[in-house]
């Protein structure tokens, strides 16, 4: 017992890289703030642009884009932007390849949530909307959106946490985020009580939004569940 505990929860180690851990929970948080937002509003232009067009050939080519980057491993995709565009002529910081990187896989996942939340509203709705004179793109923006975003508000909340815990591949460009600040101090001590710390703070984190989704799905259940 006194082994486990020397190895992963090492007390000496824990006072001595919790300053270093911490420095990069604060670069996971920014990134967080970065490519969350990011993948919402690329995720919601992809689906409004497949929800108005009338043209066959844009619906195709943003189902082969959302199907492409939903079945494409991320942590590929920014192996291939880090190490692969320079033979391109492009070049981007190791933050310039997570954003594009996670911009294109998140918003493949927005996009098919904000596309469902987008059918689920009625189409009466709309053509209320239109009635009163709206244009078609203020009865998007006035009313089918915000109801869209109320529909499917549970799984929007689902895909940020696992957006979060994405943010962990991030180091493998070496973008300096908390499970990199982990495996470094982890590779200097040769003891992996950094990483149990760093998997504590995910845990603290993301737990309460985990609860808090819970209760969203439950209220969403109860509110379609057929009365007696």
């Amino acid at each position: 017992m006194n082994n486990i505990i020397q190895t992963f929860f090492n007390v000496d180690v824990l006072k001595e890289v919790t300053p270093y851990v911490l420095n990069g929970l604060w670069t996971t948080l920014a990134l967080s703030l970065w490519v969350i937002p990011l993948g919402l509003a690329s995720g919601l232009l992809l689906a409004v642009a497949g929800f108005v067009t009338k043209s066959r050939l844009v619906r195709g080519a943003l189902v082969v884009y959302i199907d492409f980057f939903r079945a494409f491993p991320p942590l590929v995709l920014l192996i291939f932007l880090y190490t692969g565009l320079p033979y391109l002529g492009v070049e981007l910081s190791p933050l310039g390849c997570v954003a594009v990187g996670f911009m294109l896989n998140n918003s493949s996942y927005f996009g098919e949530i904000f596309r469902a939340g987008l059918e689920s509203v009625p189409p009466g709705q709309r053509e209320a909307a239109r009635s009163t004179g709206m244009s078609r793109l203020q009865s998007l923006i006035w009313v089918e959106i915000p109801q869209a975003l109320r529909n499917v508000f549970p799984d929007l909340v689902s895909n940020m946490i696992e957006v979060v815990k994405l943010t962990t591949i991030a180091s493998v460009v070496s973008v300096p985020d908390m499970l990199y600040a982990a495996r470094t101090a982890q590779s200097m001590l040769y003891n992996p009580t950094p990483i149990v710390l760093a998997a504590a703070i995910y845990l603290a984190l993301l737990w309460p939004l985990v609860i808090f989704l819970s209760h969203l799905e439950k209220r969403r259940h109860t509110a379609t569940r057929p009365g007696f």
